[in-house]
């Protein structure tokens, strides 16, 4: 790849990019909060009925057949209750930003769905994982940042139409350590960058954005490490549990510093991986 087309694609990324739709307000406010250091329930509801399709949303999922409620909910507030947190965020951003979380990834050999399911898994993980960190870790935060990950890959996916096979072959032969390095030859911009720049574009609080970036090398984060390590192992989880998106499932190298960073023995890491497919489980059919 010349370096002409590498600037050429890497321009063509930051033009999709700035031309994505911004999120609904109250996705917006929802994605922030976990950001923000004192929140409950009550400003979740606050945001949730300033918006009728949301609500409406919300309604649909706490009296799906999944949740088998003996009686239907209607008022916002205890259905907020029900869900919690994380299921109302996931709620939000999929209403918002479905289209794009959900799309085929071609240029990752990735089938319509995959990406969506694989962000809610590793979102999932950095909950059960955040608890275990060596320094304080917010659980709904480390969700939200799950979440949005892989976000980039749905804008530089498009450019990496027909490279999957060539990429892995190059991967094995020693030519990349991984397959952010391949991305950035090929368009001088890696998903996780891409990502970054999505959030920035949505006006998303820093640690989203910086968990975008720095969430496959977290050592190279100036903050947030211990946050940006359980996203890290997180990402890795899910990618093990056989939920990745395509071509790079596995292609990337784990940071084994996340033993400084969480208190996670083999055992426990094991019983982390149980406990993802449980809830995992619990939620697909009403999310996926």
């Amino acid at each position: 790849m010349g370096i002409m087309n590498r600037q050429e694609n890497e321009r063509a990324v930051a033009r999709q990019i700035a031309e994505l739709p911004l999120l609904s307000s109250s996705a917006s406010q929802l994605l922030a909060l976990g950001a923000a250091a004192d929140h409950g329930l009550a400003d979740i509801v606050r945001i949730v009925k300033h918006d009728a399709i949301l609500t409406s949303r919300v309604l649909k999922v706490v009296n799906s057949a999944a949740y088998a409620r003996a009686v239907e909910i209607h008022a916002i507030e205890h259905a907020v209750s029900l869900l919690g947190e994380d299921m109302v965020v996931t709620t939000a951003l999929r209403e918002a930003a479905g289209l794009l979380l959900a799309k085929r990834l071609t240029g990752y050999a990735a089938e319509a769905g995959e990406l969506w399911r694989h962000s809610l898994k590793t979102a999932l993980a950095a909950k059960l994982l955040a608890p275990k960190a060596r320094s304080p870790v917010n659980g709904e935060l480390a969700f939200t940042c799950g979440l949005l990950h892989d976000l980039g890959k749905a804008v530089i996916s498009d450019y990496l139409e027909q490279t999957a096979g060539k990429i892995r072959q190059a991967i094995e032969q020693g030519r990349f350590p991984d397959y952010l390095a391949a991305e950035r030859a090929i368009l001088g911009i890696d998903h996780a960058e891409a990502g970054h720049k999505i959030c920035r574009r949505w006006q998303l609080p820093a640690p989203l954005a910086e968990s975008c970036r720095h969430h496959h090398q977290p050592a190279a984060a100036e903050r947030w490490q211990g946050l940006l390590y359980v996203v890290h192992l997180a990402d890795i989880i899910a990618m093990l549990s056989g939920i990745g998106t395509g071509a790079d499932t596995l292609q990337y190298r784990l940071d084994r510093d996340y033993e400084r960073h969480l208190e996670l023995d083999e055992a426990g890491l094991n019983s982390t991986m149980l406990a993802v497919e449980r809830e995992f489980a619990q939620v697909e059919d009403i999310f996926c």
